[in-house]
């Protein structure tokens, strides 16, 4: 079912909001054969292995939207359960979503996501020392 079809079908009452969906897909990005299957979810939205998404919603569920892009995980953050969800960017227009992590994310992906911001300071390394001695510290390791 291509997604204009799956667009009008859902359209009416929000079924998809409600239903669960198990419709397999290939990823657009690695080429992967997704399927809902130990997602530990009713509604697979992105990719296991490379985390990638498709930008159909402008809200969970509703497939309204118009682009259609590729989303890139870019980032990821601790819901107040102590959930993670993934953050992505539409290649397209830009656009930014969060969707929980499933059960079967590929845990480096997630790992190298949430670990890129420390790998990649906003400063030299070696200015550590200097701010924490104008912190008031020593800038020593005891």
């Amino acid at each position: 079912m291509n997604r204009e079809n799956k667009k009008k079908m859902f359209e009416k009452g929000g079924y998809y909001k409600t239903h669960a969906c198990y419709e397999s897909f290939t990823c657009k990005v690695c080429g992967r054969p997704v399927s809902a299957q130990g997602a530990g979810t009713d509604h697979r939205n992105h990719c296991p292995n490379c985390l990638s998404s498709l930008h159909v919603d402008i809200e969970p569920g509703d497939r309204a939207a118009d682009c259609g892009g590729v989303m890139d995980a870019v980032a990821v953050w601790v819901r107040k359960n102590g959930e993670w969800a993934v953050i992505h960017r539409c290649r397209r227009c830009g656009a930014l979503s969060s969707n929980r992590v499933a059960a079967d994310d590929n845990p480096m992906k997630l790992m190298s996501i949430a670990m890129k911001p420390l790998c990649m300071p906003p400063f030299p390394l070696e200015r550590i020392e200097e701010m924490t001695a104008l912190m008031g510290g020593d800038g020593q390791m005891k």
